[in-house]
């Protein structure tokens, strides 16, 4: 079940947050993530937030499906792009085969750990035959509220390979960083791509 005082946050501040992560262009993580994926192919963008993404990869002609557990997060990303997002929760996958990718951008950071497994093995099960997906999240250790009363799981960057490997994925490239968020604070992430391995 998703976090009740994460999810308040997100349906109350939907367009702050979006507003703060406004961009016209894909991200060079979006880009690399696309060029794995076929011509025309179908993305579960998990935890969409307002669906910037998906209006992304919607122009550049794929087929994404924007699912978030906020009600705010859904309502935005429809106002604003027309996109056919809904509600979905992570333990609430359960397609099989049907997505070429996952585009997972800073949503798992607020799974409970022990949780991780079961929804990335979900997320293996979505995808098709060496299906694309990218996972980012905030690095570290434990589980805490920040100072907006969001609730995070800190991963290392070898908990997260881990996890994909355990899962059935082939790692393909890991990147390492640190931005600013909606906190304010200035924290540590990685981002990793992997393929399916059958």
């Amino acid at each position: 079940m998703p976090d009740a005082k994460t999810i308040a946050f997100y349906d109350k501040a939907a367009q702050r947050y979006a507003d703060s992560f406004a961009t016209g262009t894909p991200s060079d993580s979006l880009r690399a993530f696309m060029d794995l994926l076929p011509a025309g192919g179908t993305v579960l963008d998990l935890g969409c937030g307002p669906a910037r993404a998906s209006a992304h990869m919607r122009d550049a002609g794929f087929l994404p499906d924007p699912v978030d557990a906020s009600q705010g997060m859904v309502t935005l990303a429809n106002e604003t792009y027309d996109i056919n997002a809904r509600i979905l929760t992570f333990d609430q996958v359960d397609m099989i085969a049907a997505y070429d990718g996952v585009w997972a951008n800073f949503a798992l950071l607020h799974a409970p750990r022990s949780d991780l497994p079961d929804i990335i093995a979900r997320l293996a099960t979505a995808l098709r035959s060496r299906g694309a997906i990218h996972i980012a999240l905030k690095t570290g250790t434990g589980e805490q509220r920040d100072k907006i009363d969001r609730l995070y799981t800190y991963l290392t960057v070898a908990e997260l390979r881990r996890l994909l490997t355990n899962a059935g994925f082939t790692i393909i490239a890991t990147t390492e960083g640190s931005e600013v968020g909606c906190a304010g604070t200035n924290d540590p992430f990685v981002v990793m791509r992997a393929h399916k391995n059958d």
